[in-house]
């Protein structure tokens, strides 16, 4: 019965008004509702651990679109002086939620001015079948996302950051890589946590920035067939790719909200993450 009713809730969200998520986006949008079903978003370890360094934070407003206030997170190093490289953070499909927040003092706590970045209006989620709502809604209509992700580089641009990166986990780690073809001259490094491959050539023709993807050998809602093919594609086009696929680890392995964490890939996984960072966004020429 309780299967019954959360497929019954994937297909009131798939059926929203709208057509901008297409047959494969709703495809995969349901595969990665079945890996959370019985999730919450509960702070996994990723979320928990303290910043290498203190760190400031506030919550800021970071532009405008459609006439409404863009509201998000931002952190830097505490004490910090002149300029820091920046990184746009993407929240999971939960929302922006405190777990975000953490991660975002985590990565300012590497030495950057981080912005976590709202893609659902001040919605968050505590249960999979208001997640799918959530996120279906902002697939259905994407060009408001797509102008609040450039209103967040924008943003960061202000504040003088020399080089910008993004990253994001699950929903977020697709958009990390579609942020980076969004505005691909103005993106210097891309992490993406196992989100949705982009398939169209054409489009991962645009990407500048290198890419740092990390998936779970075990994860049945993004393949790794998919992302070994796009890994191809990318390479063909000659595009600086480095991608880890993790033995044992499934969906949401190292996402700061749910029970799916796997400690060992999600530390290694981590400290890939730092180091590309720290090379393309601190050591660049």
């Amino acid at each position: 019965m309780i299967r019954q009713l959360f497929l019954a809730a994937l297909a009131v969200a798939l059926g929203a008004s709208g057509a901008a998520a297409s047959a494969d986006e709703r495809s995969d949008m349901r595969k990665m509702a079945e890996q959370h079903k019985h999730d919450t978003p509960a702070a996994s370890p990723a979320a928990t651990a303290e910043p290498a360094r203190p760190v400031d934070a506030e919550e800021v407003t970071y532009g405008e679109a459609a006439g409404k206030p863009l509201r998000g997170y931002l952190a830097h190093p505490r004490g910090a002086r002149g300029a820091l490289p920046a990184i746009v953070v993407i929240h999971e499909w939960w929302g922006l939620n405190d777990n975000i927040r953490a991660m975002t003092r985590r990565l300012a706590g590497e030495g950057y001015l981080a912005l976590a970045v709202d893609l659902y209006g001040g919605a968050k989620a505590d249960n999979p079948d208001a997640a799918m709502k959530l996120m279906s809604a902002a697939m259905e209509n994407k060009a408001p996302v797509e102008e609040n992700l450039r209103r967040a580089v924008a943003h960061l641009k202000t504040h003088g950051a020399p080089r910008i990166g993004v990253i994001g986990w699950c929903f977020g780690g697709a958009w990390s890589l579609q942020t980076a073809l969004l505005v691909p001259d103005q993106i210097d490094a891309a992490v993406v946590y196992y989100g949705r491959p982009e398939t169209d050539k054409e489009k991962l023709a645009r990407l500048r920035a290198p890419l740092l993807g990390l998936f779970g050998v075990e994860d049945k809602g993004i393949p790794v067939a998919a992302v070994r093919e796009m890994e191809g594609t990318l390479k063909q086009l000659g595009k600086s790719v480095d991608f880890h696929y993790y033995e044992g680890a499934g969906h949401a392995f190292a996402n700061p909200s749910g029970t799916s964490y796997r400690a060992e890939a999600a530390e290694d996984a981590w400290k890939r993450t730092t180091g590309f960072l720290k090379q393309y966004l601190k050591t660049k020429g």
